[in-house]
């Protein structure tokens, strides 16, 4: 953008220049009315033609920017999908990581409670009987 800017800029500057250089010229020269019409027609038609052209340069100039610019964009645009999409394979893996360490955990827990209890009803148990015991004793 700011080189189309800087280009419209200079075509707009040199378009100024070359009128007003060539009015004075013109004014200066010692010509005939007929002769100084000629040439202010002819330098008329050259400055049309200079500016079509550098007009032309700077359209092919702002499309090859723009051409430029959109490919740049696409680049940038597949890299960062592809980063997303590897950082979103990568958090996948994680979660998953973690679902099967919290199943793990889950299993071992379950487990240990299991073994626990058995061991609390055992104990229960052995309680109860060493109550019957003791109050057949002293019956």
């Amino acid at each position: 953008m700011e080189e189309n800017k800087m280009a419209k800029g200079i075509i707009i500057g040199f378009l100024a220049g070359s009128i007003v250089g060539g009015v004075i010229a013109l004014l200066y020269a010692p010509k005939s009315g007929k002769e100084l019409r000629k040439d202010i027609k002819q330098k008329k038609d050259e400055l049309l033609e200079d500016a079509s052209e550098y007009l032309k340069e700077a359209k092919e100039k702002a499309t090859e920017l723009i051409q430029e610019g959109k490919k740049k964009s696409e680049h940038i645009i597949k890299t960062a999908k592809e980063k997303a999409s590897s950082m979103i394979e990568d958090a996948n893996k994680m979660i998953s990581g973690a679902k099967e360490k919290a199943a793990d955990k889950l299993s071992d827990t379950k487990e240990k409670i299991s073994t626990e209890a058995d061991r609390v009803k055992e104990a229960f148990k052995a309680g109860i009987d060493a109550y019957k015991d003791e109050k057949t004793k002293s019956s």
